[in-house]
Order: structure tokens, then sequence, then C-alpha cells
């Protein structure tokens, strides 16, 4: 049991909450909550150390396939200290990262017969952006999710939370943007850009072969080096006074008219 919120593990854990530079140098992030610990172990990632609400136990169904190297009792002083967000379902998991390179990716997604869909970020500086973006892609069945030249990382307690456990089901990769040109043409994926400036409407250009819908910053949209390696530059219609969307909700339309080519009328329409 600990008892002090001076305890050095409680102040490791804190410490990896709010510092980005601490989760890189250690390659460790902390996971809260019951429900989100299952599903990150159940997509392949490690637990470390388990601190569980002394208070909240007997609430705390058995975990399966958890084998953390160490696990500890807390009480509630200790928990609320340790927890980012407010009810955590009484436990915190301290998990190993993953690897994120480009090289990372499953080599199935570019199966000749296949046509991917990758969603690609430049930039985008909200991390719950970022997570809402993956949340949508794990539900239209994106094969890849590319952050590039990231302002957030990718274990950001709000990233975490808003993906609501997309951070660990998509496949994700971090790079550089010129790194990212260079994969998807290497590939043979056609590279679609959102910009409201020379382009056109979204729904007039074929998805259903490999190709990445390329989303840039709500305040500055995307840098040159993506609107002149495009192979078509697309837009939603805005037909309102304001000029944009929120980014996650850009991405999301975008991606579901890729699932709806892609899928035939009786499928996705829900009679199949």
């Amino acid at each position: 049991m600990i008892t002090s919120v001076q305890n050095a593990k409680v102040k490791h854990v804190v410490a990896l909450q709010q510092k980005s530079s601490l989760r890189r140098e250690e390659s460790l992030f902390v996971v809260e909550g019951q429900r989100e610990i299952e599903h990150c172990v159940g997509c392949g990632y490690e637990v470390v150390e388990l601190f569980v609400n002394e208070s909240e136990r007997s609430r705390i169904r058995e975990l399966e396939n958890i084998s953390p190297l160490t696990s500890h009792l807390v009480t509630p002083q200790v928990y609320e200290k340790m927890a980012y967000r407010g009810s955590t379902e009484g436990m915190i998991a301290v998990v190993k990262c993953r690897d994120h390179s480009l090289s990372s990716l499953p080599s199935s997604i570019f199966h000749l017969t296949s046509s991917p869909l990758i969603i690609v970020l430049e930039s985008v500086e909200k991390p719950g952006n970022i997570g809402a973006i993956l949340r949508s892609a794990d539900a239209a069945g994106v094969d890849a999710v590319i952050i590039c030249d990231p302002l957030t990382d990718l274990y950001n307690p709000n990233l975490i939370r808003a993906s609501i456990g997309g951070v660990f089901s998509v496949p994700t990769a971090v790079c550089t943007s010129e790194e990212c040109i260079a994969f998807l043409k290497q590939h043979g994926v056609t590279i679609l850009t959102a910009q409201l400036q020379d382009s056109h409407l979204y729904y007039d250009y074929d998805m259903t072969h490999a190709t990445a819908i390329v989303m840039g910053t709500e305040s500055t949209g995307l840098t040159n080096v993506w609107r002149e390696a495009a192979d078509a530059h697309i837009r939603i219609p805005m037909l309102g006074r304001l000029d944009s969307l929120n980014v996650s909700v850009s991405a999301a339309i975008l991606m579901f008219e890729a699932v709806r080519q892609r899928q035939s009328p009786e499928v996705y329409f829900g009679k199949k």
C-alpha cells in the first residue's frame, strides 16, 4: 500500500503525465481507466506497473492478459494525486511505448491487391484533435495514420483520452513531411490534400484505390511541400459564414467518403 503523495513512484507517474520529454527519454507513458488499459493490452502493449485505488478495488474486475512487473494499492488521496483526469475507474498503468517509425507500419497495408486508406496530419497542434481523428480512423477502418512534423507527442494524456483507444488500435507513424511524401510515392499512393485554395469538391475524386488524405492545421493549413506533392487538391463545401470546420470533423467527413465509395450500396446502407 502506497500512502504518501511524496512516494517516488507516485512522483514518477505524475511526471510522466506532465512531461513529454520524460516520456520520450524513458519510452514510457500512462494510461488511466480499466477499459482503456484493457484495450491497450489487447492491442499488444506491455504494462510495466499497475496502480489500483484501494477504495475502488472491490468494484474492479480481474484484468485478463495483464501481467505487470509490479502492482500497487494506493490510498484515494494518492490516487487523486496521480490521476490526470477525474473518473478513471480506480486504475492507472505505466506502459511501454512502441516504435512509430514509418518502417513500423504493417507491410500488409501495401499488399499488391489492397488499396490502403491513409490519413496524414501535418503539424496538427491540439492533442484532442489528433485523438478524435484516431477515434474516427478506427471507426472507418483506416489502414494507417501518419503524423508529420508533430507539435505534440503521441502519448499525451489528452490525446489518449480523446482517442478512446484509437491511439492503440490504429497503426500510426511519426515522421517528417518529406519522409512521408517519399514513402507514399514509393508505394504508389495517391495524395489528396485538403485545402480551400485551388481545389475541387472532395466527392468528385475516386478514393477506391490507394489513397492518402492529407490535413493541415486549422490556422494555416498545409505547407507548400504538401500542396506541390499532391496529385489533387480537395475541399469540403462551406455553405455558412465560417471558412472552415474543425480539423477532426473535416478528417471524419473525408475518410467516411472513402468508406462510402469502397462499400457496395448493400453493405453501406446496412442491408448486408
